[in-house]
């Protein structure tokens, strides 16, 4: 009896354990679509207990109109919760906060 009772305790962990997802496990790739007029010149990602943006992921390159480039916001800390900001060749910026990048697979910028 004492080994039956081990036995359901083992593969009740067992079945916890394969169906949970670890935090470090989720994909944080998202597809950042440019569907705007105007080509974008930085683009920000920071997790929302970040006090600063973090570094420009785009760099020196640009995304053009009607665009689009793969980031992956996997930075070691575990957060799927991030804060973005576009900034345009118009001078215009777009900031969007509480983006879930575990759960969406695109964001776009109309």
């Amino acid at each position: 009896m004492l080994y039956r009772s081990f036995l359901n305790l083992a593969l009740g962990t067992a079945l916890v354990a394969a169906t949970a997802i670890p935090a470090a496990a989720l994909d944080r790739r998202v597809r950042i679509v440019n569907n705007t007029g105007y080509t974008m010149v930085e683009f920000y990602g920071s997790h929302t207990d970040a006090r600063t943006w973090q570094e420009d992921i785009l760099g020196r390159d640009v995304l053009n109109p009607y665009s689009s480039v793969n980031v992956n916001f996997d930075d070691g800390t575990g957060y799927c919760i991030f804060d973005f900001k576009a900034v345009f060749n118009n001078g215009r910026e777009a900031v969007d906060y509480n983006i879930n990048v575990c759960e969406i697979g695109s964001f776009t910028y109309n």
